[in-house]
């Protein structure tokens, strides 16, 4: 890719960007965070999930 498309894409990106309302802009914003998986389980799996549902039925 050259450096001219390059640029071009971001431009392009950023002009779409703010042509959106800024009520949906948040909304998407809201949306690509609650669709993101909770750290926990990015970083170690789900043997966190795990250990605490098991305390959980014992507690």
């Amino acid at each position: 890719m050259s450096t001219n498309d390059y640029f071009k894409y971001i431009t392009e990106t950023f002009i779409k960007h703010f042509e959106l309302p800024k009520e949906e802009r948040k909304q998407l914003r809201l949306n690509r965070k609650n669709a993101k998986r909770p750290a926990l389980i990015h970083w170690f799996g789900l043997l966190p999930i795990s250990i605490s549902m098991l305390l959980k039925r014992r507690g």
